[in-house]
């Protein structure tokens, strides 16, 4: 974490003078856990405002302070639990030259004053003055401080990475290099490592998701080290800490969500460090974390007087001749999410006359069905790019009624620049925006740059698509990002590498359109069927049908359980 500088001096008397009033100030540390809750997602230019203002109301040092006593409670509890920590394993703090480092040596020395084993390795000293009060406190609280990192971290219970925060503007180089590309290895896992951890009772088999491995037990203070807050990559592609858990100050950053972020940051915990971010009006975070809370209240409700109708009807449009499986997949996805009716408009020949595995589908010939009768669109699944496809969407265009475009209808839009006109002034002229589900080679497409340029900022690529089609937009990926013309931005937090696998992206847009032909607006739509989507691969993964194996088909009736657990529970 990075705090403004102190006026005090940074002599170790002076240090020691202050230390009573920055522990004054520490209150029992408060940690948050980031799922369920529409958190806000500052970047570093807000986190630097909050930090300014917040340093300038507070004793000096509090800040550190703080973050320091919140880590090490985070620990304190962890070694109580895992039993990782003796004299023989101590826990191993490596702090870096700035305030990150200040941050970790308040964490050696609360644990050194609780009783705990604790050895620092500090590379190099540490130079702000906030990070030169934290030395002098470990100091005399007796904690062991040396220069050389160990030759290996096989006799740490934990090992926490205190090295480089927020704002890392180069890659690591030398010595924290060297240790960012250990600790990574120390938390890398195999499919052998994971077997010794599962416990076998009858024909049950469970494993504790949440608990590090025995070879793990990395924390990372703020961000793992070499990690880009903001974006999710590793800063200009060096290297980066592979952590087993985070805890992250004052709020949650986006790139510990998305990217490359959410394997580097492992477990969230968030340490408000008693500061009331979530109201500040004067420095609001322009993106927040996906939750039920942002969408719940949109569902509409199942009274014993509503019936099919209620529920509105959606016509999936796709599948040209050869490729009916997409838009059957999204159609059966549709059914579990809600809808009352659902239709497949298919455009090629040679189609089944229905589904046997759910004939409540009604499949059509696209000609036989009056598209503007429906309640919403679901556009695109197995679409092909004939001529024939590029005429439907010209007619789709026009029809005044909720419409999500996804798969081949985005490739049609990037290669036709009148369609594309014609979508941005529907949604910008009338007030009708569509949604649009590219992942991020579609994404490219459509802006005319390179998959690699939108994973590099997968929050700019979504606004730039916003703004270019007036859309709400749904980039797909590790951390899928939901933007909506008016600015708002969400982060979703769920899902996991089971939606590694063909057809998942079809089941997303069979959801998105039930979801619309319920009624629920176009931005609140595409949170929850994108949060109700990554929630059934986690839900999948946790009782042991993923990560590896988990076909499209099998989260639709995962979906619904979901659906009628969060939002229609049982009554009386």
């Amino acid at each position: 974490m990075t705090v403004a500088k102190s006026s005090a001096s940074s002599s170790a008397s002076s240090a020691s003078s202050a230390s009573s009033s920055a522990q004054a100030a520490v209150a029992t540390p408060m940690l948050v856990n980031p799922h369920d809750r529409p958190l806000p997602l500052y970047t570093v230019a807000e986190l630097r405002a909050l930090e300014t203002q917040a340093a300038a109301a507070l004793p000096p040092h509090t800040l550190m302070a703080r973050a320091g006593a919140a880590a090490a409670r985070f620990l304190m509890e962890r070694i109580a639990h895992d039993g990782s920590v003796d004299a023989a394993h101590p826990v191993l703090l490596i702090a870096g030259p700035g305030n990150n480092g200040g941050d970790a040596l308040v964490v050696a020395a609360e644990l050194q004053r609780a009783g705990f084993a604790v050895e620092v390795c500090m590379p190099v000293e540490v130079k702000p003055d906030d990070a030169r009060w934290a030395l002098n406190e470990a100091r005399v609280a007796g904690v062991k401080i040396t220069s050389t990192p160990p030759a290996s971290f096989d006799g740490y219970g934990w090992v926490v990475d205190g090295m480089f925060g927020i704002g890392l503007a180069r890659p690591l180089e030398g010595v924290f290099a060297e240790l960012a590309q250990r600790l990574a290895a120390r938390t890398s896992s195999t499919p052998g490592d994971a077997a010794q951890s599962l416990h076998i009772s009858g024909s049950a088999t469970t494993a504790s998701a949440n608990r590090p491995a025995a070879h793990g037990r990395v924390l990372a203070l703020d961000v793992p080290s070499g990690l880009d807050s903001d974006t999710g990559n590793v800063v200009d592609g060096g290297i980066a800490v592979r952590a087993t858990c985070t805890v992250t100050f004052i709020g949650a950053k986006p790139g510990l969500f998305m990217a490359s972020g959410r394997d580097l940051a492992g477990e969230v915990s968030i340490a408000p460090l008693e500061l009331d971010t979530t109201s500040s009006a004067s420095h609001p975070a322009a993106a927040q974390l996906n939750a039920p809370a942002l969408f719940a209240a949109h569902f509409p409700p199942r009274d014993f007087a509503t019936h099919k109708g209620t529920f509105g009807s959606l016509a999936v449009v796709g599948g040209d001749t050869g490729m009916c499986g997409a838009p059957i997949l999204a159609a059966r996805a549709a059914l579990y999410a809600g809808a009352g009716k659902v239709h497949v408009a298919l455009l090629g020949v040679g189609g089944p006359a229905y589904d046997p595995p759910h004939p409540e589908l009604m499949l059509h010939a696209i000609d036989d069905l009056p598209l503007g009768s429906m309640d919403a669109l679901s556009i695109g699944c197995g679409m092909g790019h004939r001529e024939r496809a590029t005429r439907v969407l010209k007619d789709v265009l026009p029809l005044d009624l909720p419409k999500l475009f996804d798969a081949d209808a985005l490739n049609l839009f990037a290669r036709d620049a009148s369609l594309a006109a014609a979508l941005e002034a529907r949604g910008s002229r009338d007030n009708d925006p569509a949604i649009l589900t590219p992942h991020p080679l579609e994404a490219a497409r459509l802006l005319g740059i390179d998959a690699p340029a939108v994973q590099r900022d997968r929050l700019a690529a979504a606004r730039a698509l916003t703004r270019r089609f007036a859309s709400v937009v749904v980039l797909k990926g590790t951390g899928t990002v939901i933007a909506a013309p008016d600015g708002r931005v969400a982060i979703n937090p769920t899902g996991n590498a089971a939606l590694a696998t063909g057809g998942t992206g079809d089941v997303l847009g069979g959801m998105i359109g039930a979801l619309l032909a319920q009624g629920l607006p176009r931005y609140e739509a595409a949170l929850a069927g994108v949060y109700l989507h990554g929630l059934a691969a986690d839900a999948l993964t946790a009782r042991g049908d993923g990560p590896a194996g988990c076909t499209a088909g099998e989260l639709a009736p995962m979906v619904r359980k979901l659906l009628n657990r969060l939002f229609y529970p049982t009554q009386g």
